[in-house]
């Protein structure tokens, strides 16, 4: 009897293997492009034979060796429902409730991945969420050293108060004035990862294709123990300043003694968060956290209570080489330190912990606030959430996650390629964070990203002609002069840079940030931004879509005078003192003042009152410029720019 039901659980797992089935972007509530060819694809039996129908047309495949078809309908106008099928002596599959419409690529990092039950109102965004024709598929989080032929999840979700939550923002408030403004159905492909760099995305033919990147993908690891190898190695290198370099456990135990100097680990500013935003990229194991503590003569002979945040790992606490606690503590730990123990001045705390227990995937670090990161008395608190030091534990068992930024090409292949060639009319991008140490190099890799996409979607052997929109960096950090440099100022530049690629479109954002969050809540107008774009250039509306872009400048009497382009009805300012914000100006000595400002017209006039002769102007140049205030009469705001081109401060840093 158990050799029957063997043979019959063989059987049944053989048949389902090869039954015929779709891509799983085909699935039901799709929707497909209209006024394109539709390109549909899927498995069979290798060599058989497959008929599919859709909105009264029929056309035939035969699958290849390893079993995948694919079939090509003729373009189709909005509309729907319709129903999909298909048929092979394999079986039959049916896709119900499919749409012809406008479909979007939504990708990038976190800003794009940010939900809808984020964004600034939702529980009024909520209630105007029901739209039955706007459909939303995520694509999971995948990275893989080989190109994958098909999703292993995911399905599309019909917008509704229900469901809306869990969308991308950007994509389903663009979706949503679309759809208003067109009435016709809207799907919106979403695949982005927070923390992304654009390597990630780009595919290895791409990176070959590439001078920038040629290099990286001619010697990137092909499988992960290589990968994790050389992330071992560059950590060591990193921390050490040697990739040989192996500290045993008696190395590790000296740590914690009194008197050690940790001043040369990995130094963080902010605690708070996982280790692999500090620097410390995709450790898994233990590791230790120290700080010089110092500490009031008069609160010596108190009990004191040391506050760490929340690590729910076996955590090992030690003041002056001598351990005060050990164990585990859920929520924000406060540990009763007995009175003498610390001492007048300069303290040691070392802190020897692991990943967190509830949530393994967050590896080492600290969640919570840092107010909770302090020693304290009744009438005191000493702050501590600054100035710490991170060392990894090599000596303890420990590995590597496959994680975004690993390997490049690898998100590419696990996210992007199952989804090639499915008909869109275009992307929408929100990336570039993590990219902006490496500012300079930005302006050759992101439009290869652009253009190794394009490629990727060809049809027929053609290039893909999709529409490419893309969000400028916001406002984060310091408001700093150009005498500090910004490599965020840069990034802005390399995007506006892009824009010399056909069908490409940018939305200026650094006045709808936040310079306290690197995730505005603001999405509305950052999709509404896009939209335009959309609006203008994909569908014909006559509208302003763009903000006022750096023309030229000419330099006269010790004044410059700034023109640009896109002014739409005038150029405007927003200050209810009247003052034009945002302008530097420079010398031969390149040493950058701030400027006075004035509008003439669809120009601006720059000068500086002491009389610096200016031979360069820049505008908005920082990482947070929330100060500047320039817009044209349609509300949109200035873009960033500077009329040099003296070397900043990423040129030289490259991928690797």
């Amino acid at each position: 009897m158990k050799r029957i039901l063997l043979f019959l659980f063989l059987l049944s797992g053989t048949g389902s293997f090869a039954q015929i089935k779709m891509a799983r972007l085909f699935s039901d509530h799709v929707v497909l492009q209209r006024q394109k060819p539709i390109p549909v694809w899927g498995w069979a039996k290798a060599k058989e034979s497959v008929t599919v129908t859709l909105a009264g047309q029929t056309v035939k495949a035969k699958a290849d060796t390893s079993g995948k078809w694919m079939v090509s309908f003729a373009p189709l106008e909005a509309g729907g429902p319709f129903q999909m099928t298909a048929t092979a002596k394999s079986g039959k599959v049916t896709v119900q409730d499919i749409l012809i419409g406008e479909v979007w690529l939504c990708s990038g990092q976190s800003n794009m991945e940010f939900k809808v039950q984020q964004a600034d109102n939702y529980a009024e965004e909520k209630k105007n969420a029901d739209f039955p024709k706007i459909r939303h598929f995520t694509v999971d989080r995948e990275v893989t050293m080989i190109p994958q032929k098909d999703l292993k999840n995911g399905s599309w979700e019909i917008a509704s108060s229900e469901t809306v939550g869990n969308f991308t923002a950007v994509g389903f408030f663009f979706a949503r004035e679309l759809y208003q403004k067109l009435n016709i159905p809207i799907g919106l492909l979403h695949s982005s990862w927070g923390g992304s760099q654009v390597e990630g995305w780009i595919s290895k033919e791409g990176m070959l294709d590439s001078e920038v990147l040629k290099d990286y993908a001619q010697h990137m690891p092909t499988t992960w123990e290589e990968a994790d190898k050389q992330i071992d190695a560059k950590l060591r290198m990193q921390l050490f300043k040697d990739p040989q370099i192996n500290p045993s456990a008696a190395d590790e135990a000296k740590y914690t003694e009194a008197g050690y100097d940790f001043s040369k680990w990995h130094k963080t500013d902010n605690p708070i968060g996982q280790w692999d935003w500090k620097g410390i990229w995709a450790f898994r194991g233990n590791g230790f956290m120290a700080r010089i503590i110092s500490i009031p003569a008069d609160i010596i002979s108190q009990k004191t209570i040391l506050a760490l945040a929340e690590n729910d790992s076996q955590n090992a606490i030690y003041i002056n080489g001598k351990q005060v606690s050990s164990g585990i503590i859920k929520g924000v730990r406060k540990i009763e330190i007995p009175e003498n123990t610390w001492k007048a001045g300069d303290n040691s705390l070392v802190i020897k912990f692991g990943n967190l227990i509830a949530s393994p995937w967050y590896g080492l670090g600290l969640q919570g606030s840092a107010d909770d990161l302090y020693v304290g008395t009744e009438k005191q608190k000493i702050s501590i959430a600054k100035d710490w030091f991170l060392m990894a534990s090599f000596a303890d068992k420990h590995s590597y996650m496959h994680s975004s930024n690993n390997v490049g090409t690898t998100i590419y292949n696990g996210m992007i390629a199952p989804l090639l060639p499915f008909a869109t009319r275009g992307t929408l991008w929100y990336q570039g964070e993590s990219n902006a140490g490496r500012a300079y190099q930005y302006r050759e890799s992101f439009p290869l990203l652009i253009n190794d996409w394009r490629k990727k979607w060809s049809i027929n052997g053609k290039p893909g002609n999709e529409s490419f929109y893309f969000v400028q960096l916001s406002s984060f950090g310091s408001d700093q002069s150009s005498n500090k440099g910004s490599n965020w100022a840069e990034l802005r530049e390399a995007q506006t840079m892009t824009l010399k690629l056909p069908k490409t479109a940018m939305a200026v954002t650094i006045d709808v940030g936040n310079a306290k969050d690197i995730h505005p809540t603001n999405k509305q107008d950052v999709a509404h931004r896009l939209a335009t774009n959309a609006l203008k250039l994909d569908y014909g509306q006559n509208i302003e879509y763009s903000s006022p872009m750096f023309d030229i400048v000419t330099f006269s009497e010790g004044k410059a005078t700034v023109s640009f382009k896109f002014v739409g009805s005038g150029l405007m300012l927003k200050d209810k003192y009247g003052y034009l914000k945002g302008f530097e100006i420079a010398g031969e000595d390149k040493v950058f003042y701030y400027a006075k400002a004035e509008i003439l017209g669809n120009t601006v006039i720059v000068y500086h009152p002491k009389g610096v002769k200016p031979v360069s102007v820049r505008y908005a140049w920082s990482d947070a410029p929330v100060e500047a205030n320039l817009y044209n009469s349609e509300g949109f705001p200035a873009n960033p720019f500077r009329t040099d081109t003296w070397p900043g401060i990423t040129e030289g840093k490259k991928f690797e």
